[in-house]
């Protein structure tokens, strides 16, 4: 087994060169300006200073676009989110961690937060954008952790994908209820009371 989020992640990373790099990086702001169904490639190309043919050279259409900016920039965050979180750590001490950052790292990153707004958005008509976010975010943070966990059987954990499941879909849905449903202003629930109650639940099982 890998010692790193990183190195798990860096398999599924893909290298891009430095003209896709410019051109996700134009990309990313006319999606997130104009939303996916209003954004043109010609738009694109414009933002990013690149002929609208180098574009369809390297990544076939809009979609094929959208696709390739979604995989880079949310694994991208995963990837920052884990990069010091050693998979051999204490479990108390690590799942703090992995909750820690994944919830100061989102929350703090406007630029990712409107792109799960688009996403959300834009699921009904673009299934298959809200299901790329899915398998890159939460499905590989769900098998991050169940390796974790299967690895630990001090743990006594007899379900280790199913709290996985629980334990990162708590902190993905936390960001979007707080975040997006104005939980802020609606429920008292700080951050540090869902950790506590999500290692608590993690931690009881060795009990």
């Amino acid at each position: 087994m890998p010692n790193s989020f990183t190195s798990q992640l860096e398999t599924v990373l893909p290298a891009i060169t430095q003209k896709q790099e410019q051109i996700l990086q134009g990309a990313i702001r006319v999606f997130l300006r104009e939303g996916y169904a209003r954004t043109s490639m010609d738009r694109v190309s414009a933002e990013a200073g690149v002929a609208k043919q180098t574009i369809y050279s390297h990544f076939r259409d809009k979609e094929g676009l959208f696709k390739a900016l979604m995989e880079r920039l949310t694994l991208t965050c995963f990837q920052s989110i884990f990069s010091n979180t050693e998979l051999h750590g204490e479990p108390e001490s690590l799942l703090r961690q992995v909750g820690e950052t994944y919830l100061t790292k989102v929350a703090e990153n406007p630029d990712y937060l409107a792109l799960l707004r688009l996403i959300i958005t834009e699921a009904q008509n673009f299934p298959e954008l809200a299901k790329l976010y899915n398998q890159t975010v939460v499905q590989r943070g769900r098998l991050l952790l169940s390796q974790y966990f299967a690895s630990h059987p001090e743990l006594g954990i007899t379900d280790p994908e199913a709290i996985a499941h629980i334990f990162m879909g708590s902190l993905v849905s936390y960001v979007i209820i707080q975040e997006m449903l104005y939980g802020k202003e609606l429920m008292d629930l700080s951050r540090d009371r869902l950790l506590d109650s999500l290692m608590n639940l993690v931690m009881s099982q060795s009990r």
